[in-house]
């Protein structure tokens, strides 16, 4: 193996007592990347907080995979809007800090 920081599918689904084909559906949806090497599937650690939160809305609250699929997008689009406005904010600080110069 190349990387030794991928975490197994396996041991990550028998961690969280979920079914491998749940972690198969999301990245069928392409919520998810799976690397596969050697015959084995892994994931990326920076992946985890992700998948683990999917964990959560689909079998705590019941959330199908349509519905993560939806709440992914939205949770994406307010971040990149969160980035935007913190860039606009920036650029006004600069703005206000010359004027008042």
């Amino acid at each position: 193996m190349k990387n030794k920081n991928l975490i197994q599918i396996k041991q990550f689904c028998i961690y969280h007592e979920i079914e491998n084909t749940f972690i198969t559906e999301l990245n069928n949806y392409g919520l998810i990347h799976i690397i596969t090497e050697e015959n084995d599937e892994f994931l990326e650690p920076e992946q985890l907080p992700t998948v683990e939160k999917m964990i959560r809305m689909h079998y705590d609250l019941k959330i199908n995979l349509e519905g993560i699929d939806a709440i992914a997008n939205l949770l994406n689009k307010i971040e990149t809007l969160q980035q935007n406005l913190n860039t606009v904010q920036n650029k006004l600080r600069l703005y206000e800090e010359k004027e008042t110069e």
